[in-house]
């Protein structure tokens, strides 16, 4: 990965954010999480080298392999694809944050597995993924449930809820992506009023993020638009 060549597509998306919020009139502080997904490990060389020490990956394995191959990277990683219970051993002192706890059963999975760690530190950060666009196709929890995750989250003594996280649809409406990031800050704000303590909205990729940092976003998910497109 060209360095100058991201240097100059984090600073697009930062002047971008920046012009988005002062238009809002928004002004949560925004956090990138570089997806390097599908991208070969110079690319998060490259977005160390930067100053983007958050870096996102989809897949478990394909995300382990990175790590091993470059073990000295000095960068915080994000799992921000589905996760099945079957490797959630795979990651206490591996990741971060896990961004798509989307059911209780995913939880105790990261739950059992962080409690059989035995060095880094004890309570994984972990997000609640829910599908407020109600699509079948992507993973999530419904919305009436995600008070019911956030609950056993907050009884395990080895994970902490930081909030939420979202996919709006795949197009090109602003309308239909703002309704549904809309949705999910509302959320947050219900379970707020419920006793939870959700700071972190992880909403927003390279097709949409200007509309989710319109609707407060304090994460976003980008790839595309800083790396290009994949190569696969």
């Amino acid at each position: 990965m060209d360095f100058e060549t991201l240097s100059n597509n984090l600073r697009r998306v930062e002047d971008e954010i920046a012009r988005v919020q002062a238009n809002e009139g928004v002004s949560s502080d925004v956090r990138i999480v570089a997806v390097t997904k599908g991208h070969p490990l110079d690319c998060v060389s490259a977005a160390a080298s930067v100053g983007l020490v958050d870096v996102g990956e989809n897949r478990v394995q394909e995300a382990l392999k990175k790590q091993d191959s470059a073990p000295d990277l000095e960068v915080n990683w994000h799992l921000i694809g589905h996760l099945q219970s079957n490797k959630a051993k795979h990651i206490p002192g591996r990741f971060t944050m896990v961004h798509s706890v989307d059911s209780v059963r995913i939880a105790e999975a990261l739950a059992k597995a962080a409690g059989r760690q035995t060095h880094g530190k004890s309570a994984m950060d972990v997000l609640i993924q829910v599908n407020v666009g109600n699509e079948p196709q992507k993973s999530g929890c419904e919305p009436e449930t995600a008070a019911e995750i956030a609950a056993f989250v907050g009884e395990a003594p080895n994970l902490v809820a930081r909030g939420l996280m979202t996919m709006a649809p795949f197009s090109d409406s602003e309308r239909e992506q703002r309704s549904v990031f809309e949705a999910l800050r509302l959320l947050r704000e219900k379970l707020e009023t419920e006793g939870f303590d959700l700071p972190e909205l992880s909403m927003g990729m390279s097709n949409d993020y200007r509309t989710a940092v319109a609707e407060g976003a304090t994460i976003l998910r980008l790839g595309t638009v800083l790396f290009g497109e994949r190569a696969a």
